[in-house]
């Protein structure tokens, strides 16, 4: 089943987007640090062979592989992947950053991702995801090779379902496991996990100035946690439901932000955030990518979804700065 499902990953890559100068470079940095990095490049994008990365299947993305950075002081966003995700899951989002001049780094996370789903469901992953931000963020600011072009004090954070709850935990709101415990009625692992866990305090990191969160796990959060964000938000749900991410509980969050949070209401299903998909993935994995309501444009979407991330992120990190 593995083996299958990179066989779709190598199809959702090969996507009608194409970055029209991103750099690519790949980066497996100790344990469990495993991702790539985008960047603005000055030479031709084309086909960049990623091979096996020990998953059984060749897979590639499109871009220029280890070219030279374009630029300095570039900003630089971080981002973490929905449940059994996988660090190129939003690598059409990661060009378009890197084509308006930002530094892109994205990773999978351990336990949680598509190569490696062995805690998908446990506590632990929830646990562990934002640390794993962190860890990111001080491999690309403090040991990689071309950290000397980016801006330290221009960092932002983009998540995605699973990885919006990430995003909102590493900006400041302390997730309710409680609340999720009142609600968990099942004799699933997890259920039984938040029951009987003294959660620790989650990884938090002061160095992100601004984050855009897409359809979230909602049920971790209420008004009171949210109040301690203090940074700019751009927020975006969809209409159509998903299992626990049900557009009611997204609603709630996206009205309980403090600040002046950019709200966007997309009439669409939630995996309409993905990277759109090839005709052959929309085929072999219907679930996550034939949209609803039918008819709903995904490839079209992704166009202004794209635009308006990167003018959120130019607008807080790098206008009037």
């Amino acid at each position: 089943m593995r083996k299958a499902f990179w066989s779709l990953v190598v199809l959702l890559s090969c996507s009608a987007f194409s970055a029209d100068a991103a750099g690519i470079q790949l980066f497996n940095h100790g344990p469990n640090l495993t991702g790539a990095i985008w960047y603005p490049c000055q030479d031709k994008p084309k086909d960049v062979e990623l091979g096996d990365l020990g998953v059984g299947v060749d897979y590639g993305l499109v871009g220029v592989k280890d070219c030279p950075v374009t630029g300095t002081k570039l900003p630089l966003i971080i981002i973490s992947h929905g449940y059994v995700g996988w660090f190129g899951g939003h690598h059409d989002t990661a060009a378009a950053l890197a084509d308006a001049g930002f530094v892109v780094a994205a990773i999978n996370h351990p336990g949680d991702c598509a190569s490696d789903s062995s805690k998908k469901d446990d506590l632990s992953s929830y646990l562990s995801r934002p640390t794993d931000m962190v860890r990111l963020l001080d491999f690309v600011l403090q040991e990689w090779n071309g950290r000397a072009v980016v801006d330290p004090a221009k960092i932002g954070l983009f998540g995605f379902s699973k990885g919006g709850y990430t995003a909102l935990a590493l900006i400041g709101a302390a997730p309710d496991f409680g609340r999720v415990a009142r609600g968990c009625t099942d004799a699933s692992k997890f259920c039984e996990q938040i029951r009987n866990t003294d959660i620790p305090a989650l990884a938090q990191d002061a160095r992100i100035r601004a984050a855009v969160i897409a359809d979230p796990i909602p049920g971790f959060f209420t008004q009171s946690n949210l109040a301690a964000i203090t940074i700019p938000v751009q927020f975006w749900r969809a209409e159509v439901g998903i299992g626990v991410i049900d557009p009611e509980g997204t609603a709630r969050v996206a009205r309980a932000l403090p600040g002046k949070p950019e709200i966007h209401d997309v009439p669409a299903g939630h995996f309409a955030f993905a990277a759109p998909c090839s005709p052959q993935l929309k085929a072999a994995l219907p679930r996550i990518c034939a949209d609803k309501p039918a008819g709903f444009d995904r490839l079209a979407f992704h166009r202004e979804f794209n635009r308006s991330v990167a003018r959120f992120f130019h607008e807080q990190l790098v206008a009037g700065n």
